[in-house]
């Protein structure tokens, strides 16, 4: 690879950094590779031009053991750590970790270039006689090589956990090492003051005094298999009759390592105006003052066991209970027409009900706009490309397929169909929500009607 000036390197990156152009852009348009161009971004970023200085790279082994014990500790790539410490390629620092983890300490030293001077080696050789190289010398260097590269593998096995190690993980190590080495020799090496590490050492053998709300909360966790956040989790406390700070929730389940799962997009059923757009009466009023004034409905596709699959579910805005539900294999009428004849079985004979959609071609039909019409129903569109407009009916989705869909394996469609029946179940009777006072929308609904 040709070697590049330190002007043509702070013009590649401003390049870059001004975003008019990209990596592979600038690296093709000067002879290079992507990589180095991110790399020269890196030290720009962090140390402007004088990264690109000329400067001398005999580094000591101290300085080694700084920048891998950063890296350890930091979490930072290779790159990263080569323009924090303003070394010009990251490769020197793989290799300064790879010589480390495979020959010890030793190998980090620098060898001088050219032929060694002989006469140097023999006084070397003679001064250190009786000094460094007597065995009691040899032997507590030795052993102090071995715990400080068992130390750092330890810290390492910590970083591969993919979180920030504490002050409180080296303590970890340094007592676990505490049988094989003297405790002054790796917290020394580990940069912790010895009353922090005794400190730390006190703390542990405490008596965790969130112990039972730990428990309380995994608990809670894994009996809804992960579904509920940090706010949902606090609601049941509540119900529990423990009333916790919602941040010290947040702060256990994060000690834990409890997270709530993601949500996925949905499938689109718009195929243009194929029959009657109605107007969007509902516009984003999503409140309401008693069960059965507005339902808002929509359609979703996934796959699974190597086929498509289409549920068209109605949900009450009033308590964000789910009427009822049907699922097919293919997109077709008869889904949205079953499940509206199975939702208007459930609607009283008095109502005042908006049925609201998106404007996908089902509910353009003269047949579903007619059925409608026969109940004294009032039919409500989003807006053409809005998934705002129905965005509760968006939100149902992102939760079933987060906590149902992709956290459960089916065996088969039929053992999907019966599982997704007792999710319903579960999500209408047990599961709270934060905006229905901690309640489950049938629990919601009860005891609004009961006050009533």
């Amino acid at each position: 690879m040709a070697k590049y000036s330190s002007e043509e390197k702070i013009q590649a990156a401003l390049r870059y950094i001004n975003g008019a152009e990209s990596l592979y852009t600038i690296a093709r348009s000067i002879g290079t590779d992507d990589k180095s161009i991110l790399n020269w971004v890196r030290q720009y970023e962090y140390h402007g031009v004088k990264a690109f200085e000329k400067r001398y790279t005999n580094y000591s082994i101290q300085f080694k053991l700084d920048v891998l014990n950063y890296m350890i500790e930091q979490g930072t790539s290779f790159l990263e750590t080569a323009a924090i410490f303003k070394i010009p390629t990251p490769s020197t620092v793989r290799s300064w970790k790879r010589k480390f983890e495979t020959q010890g300490l030793d190998a980090l030293q620098s060898k001088k270039k050219g032929r060694p001077s002989m006469k140097k080696e023999v006084k070397k050789h003679q001064k250190q006689v009786g000094i460094e190289c007597s065995p009691e010398a040899l032997q507590a260097r030795i052993k102090q090589l071995e715990m400080e590269n068992e130390y750092l593998k330890k810290l390492n096995a910590l970083v591969k956990s993919q979180r920030k190690i504490t002050k409180e993980d080296k303590v970890k190590v340094i007592y676990e090492l505490r049988f094989k080495y003297s405790v002054k020799a790796p917290v020394a090496f580990a940069g912790i003051p010895r009353s922090t590490y005794y400190r730390l050492v006190k703390k542990m053998h405490r008596s965790d005094p969130n112990a039972k709300l730990k428990a309380e909360i995994q608990s809670i966790y894994n009996e809804h298999e992960g579904r509920y956040g940090y706010r949902r989790i606090r609601d049941e406390l509540a119900n529990r009759g423990q009333k916790v700070n919602h941040k010290k929730v947040q702060r256990i389940m994060k000690e834990l390592g409890l997270k709530c799962l993601v949500r996925m997009k949905k499938y689109k059923s718009y195929k243009g105006t194929v029959g009657k757009i109605a107007p969007n009466l509902l516009n984003r009023q999503f409140t309401t003052e008693a069960p059965n004034e507005k339902w808002v409905t929509d359609i979703t596709e996934f796959k699974l066991c190597g086929e498509k699959l289409y549920v068209s579910p109605v949900l009450d805005l009033f308590n964000g209970e789910i009427i009822t539900y049907t699922i097919g294999s293919r997109p077709t009428y008869s889904l949205v027409s079953e499940m509206l004849e199975k939702a208007l079985e459930r609607l009283p004979e008095e109502h005042q009900l908006l049925m609201h959609s998106d404007q996908g071609w089902h509910y353009q039909m003269k047949k579903y706009r007619l059925t409608l019409q026969s109940r004294g129903i009032t039919q409500s569109m989003s807006r053409k490309g809005n998934c705002y407009d129905n965005s509760v009916m968006e939100n149902f989705f992102g939760i079933m397929k987060s906590e149902f869909l992709y956290l459960k394996e089916f065996e088969s469609v039929a053992h999907f169909k019966k599982e997704f029946e007792k999710y319903i179940t579960y999500y209408n009777t047990k599961r709270i929500k934060a905006k229905l006072k901690g309640m489950s929308p049938i629990q919601y609904r009860t005891h609004t009607q009961t006050v009533a």
